[in-house]
């Protein structure tokens, strides 16, 4: 009867076994297991939760790309809209990920290190052994070594020592550490998640403050951090010095040990032209500039420093150069702004086409066009009189006017109103098809040219840094481009007129008397059709015809096409 009742009891235990192994594998069933009887007496270990398995991973193939980065990179304090605090950039995860495994030749050794130990020659011994509570190693033939305390550069020295005393001779010793004592160490203060962590005795404190999440950036100081040993002081940090200047004090950390981040003290805000701006921390309520100076390191642009202090409902404002800092305090919750104010005392001016002296011209600052003139040396094809000057000022302003063309022709555009819904459904193709004319004419940049065509008055135009001034060719060509059958450059003919260049172009692409038509001089001025004859070198654009349902919107089009035709010599059909 005893094997009986034994039996069915074996094979519930090989079958629950067997369901076991199959969750193991990957299988679908699942079965309810109480912790409180997983052995005979009931509960004895409680196994830690697992966060769960995600279903049908895929294996990671060799052709795969590398994968991603999964700790982020710190605010880049440029782009933040939000003051960063100097310093948050430590703790990403980057320290507490990783442990430290190399170990400096002043690491004592602690209880809990591995020590591993070779004996060659008379006798033969190759093991790892922990270091036992008392502080010793126990090798065969020779008993108990006492390590504890023995500096890492000591260690082979100190085993071979107490070998000798058994292995007289023949016998060869060496000793090395190869993993650290495992230690749990308490994180408090301002951190932002307080607790007991796990690592080596030989990890950094900055790898323990990763682990709790880094100090708090609001609340926490990046300049005071101790370690506590059985309540009294071990080791105080300043993570200034490491980020500054890479200087971090390595200590031997143990089992128990306290690292307390306390509260922060005084702040200054920093922005403008520097290499750091941060919101950064001092020791001190009130500080010297120069120091200031030394942490934030203007770049070589900046010349000034102005500083916004609030002294109870009253904000006050500083202004000081650079050069006279050390004279200047800063203090608690200033904002201080490092600017370039400079005034220009030289300008830079380029030449381009038919011109064979230098290519750049230093200028003083008020310098006019007639000073660039006397500089100019002409090539033997040049045509001075149709002197080109382009200016940056001029096409930033030129962009705007169309922006604001266009920002116009929008409205009228997206607030038409319709009376019945075949005119809303028409309404809305035209509107779509405006839409897409808008986005190709603001990708149009404006040339910036400024008119010359007053000579007398045009040698008086004071020159900018940055003005770019085009010496053309002389010509015997008229361009002609636009709503054509055929846009080409023609031979200039004195006798011709307009209509007859078109001719030769092959004509209109649209009834003559819808044609608009536009005449470009060499020098950038725009001429009437009607008006004089054509000269070598100029460009005959001819404009189309617009038609829309609303008046508003075809003089909004017509409008922004001369403004590119003129401006940047571009005709956008609609």
């Amino acid at each position: 009867m005893t094997s009986f009742f034994l039996a069915p009891h074996a094979a519930l235990r090989t079958c629950a076994c067997a369901l076991l192994l199959m969750l193991s594998a990957g299988g679908h069933a699942q079965v309810f297991v109480d912790p409180l009887n997983l052995s005979p007496r009931g509960l004895t270990d409680v196994p830690p939760a697992r966060p769960p398995v995600p279903a049908q991973v895929p294996a990671a193939k060799a052709s795969d790309p590398q994968p991603r980065e999964t700790n982020p990179l710190p605010p880049d304090p440029f782009t933040s809209t939000q003051p960063v605090v100097f310093g948050s950039q430590i703790f990403t995860g980057r320290f507490g990920s990783e442990a430290f495994s190399g170990f400096n030749p002043d690491y004592q050794i602690a209880v809990g290190d591995r020590i591993h130990i070779r004996i060659w020659g008379a006798f033969n011994f190759d093991e790892t052994q922990p270091v036992d509570a008392q502080g010793n190693v126990f090798i065969p033939n020779v008993g108990p070594v006492s390590v504890l305390g023995v500096r890492n550069a000591d260690l082979t020295r100190q085993v071979e020592a107490q070998a000798k005393r058994t292995f007289r001779a023949n016998t060869g010793v060496y000793a090395t550490l190869e993993a650290a004592q495992p230690v749990k160490i308490y994180v408090t203060g301002f951190v932002r998640a307080p607790g007991l962590y796990g690592g080596l005795s030989s990890d950094s404190v900055l790898a323990y403050l990763d682990r709790a999440g880094g100090i708090d950036p609001d609340r926490g100081s990046y300049l005071e951090v101790d370690v506590l040993r059985a309540g009294k002081l071990r080791a105080k940090f300043n993570l200034y010095r490491f980020l500054l200047d890479g200087q971090i004090a390595p200590l031997q950390l143990q089992d128990g040990d306290t690292v307390v981040a306390y509260p922060r003290k005084h702040t200054v805000l920093v922005r403008g032209d520097v290499l750091n701006p941060y919101l950064f921390e001092f020791s001190k309520p009130v500080i010297s500039a120069a120091d200031l100076v030394a942490v934030a390191r203007p770049r070589p642009s900046a010349t000034h420093l102005s500083i916004v202090r609030k002294v109870g409902v009253d904000t006050r404002s500083e202004y000081h150069p650079l050069g006279a800092v050390a004279n200047v305090t800063i203090q608690d919750g200033d904002e201080v702004l490092f600017t370039s104010d400079k005034y220009p005392g030289t300008i830079l001016v380029r030449v381009e086409g038919a011109h064979l002296g230098e290519r750049t011209l230093i200028l003083p600052y008020g310098a006019k066009l007639q000073d660039a003139l006397a500089l100019l040396k002409p090539a033997p094809q040049a045509n001075v009189d149709a002197l080109q000057l382009y200016r940056i000022s001029v096409a930033e302003r030129q962009k705007e006017m169309l922006e604001a063309s266009l920002r116009s022709l929008q409205t009228y555009a997206l607030t038409s109103r319709s009376a019945t819904s075949e005119e809303a459904a028409l309404r809305t193709r035209e509107a779509d098809l405006i839409m897409q004319f808008i986005e190709r004419a603001r990708q149009t940049e404006p040339r910036g040219q400024v008119l010359l065509a007053d000579r007398e008055q045009a040698v008086n135009t004071l020159l900018e840094d940055g003005d770019v001034l085009r010496v053309p060719e002389r010509s015997n060509l008229v361009l002609v481009s636009g709503e054509v059958l055929l846009p080409n450059a023609l031979v200039w003919d004195p006798n011709a007129r307009v209509s007859d260049y078109i001719q030769r172009a092959g004509g209109y692409n649209q009834d003559e008397d819808d044609a608009r038509v536009v005449v470009l001089r060499q020098d950038g001025s725009v001429s009437d059709p009607g008006r004089g004859p054509l000269m070598p070198g100029d460009e005959v654009m001819v404009l189309p015809k617009i038609e829309a349902k609303s008046v508003e919107i075809t003089r909004g089009i017509t409008q922004i096409i001369y403004q590119l035709a003129v401006a940047a010599k571009v005709i956008l059909d609609f």
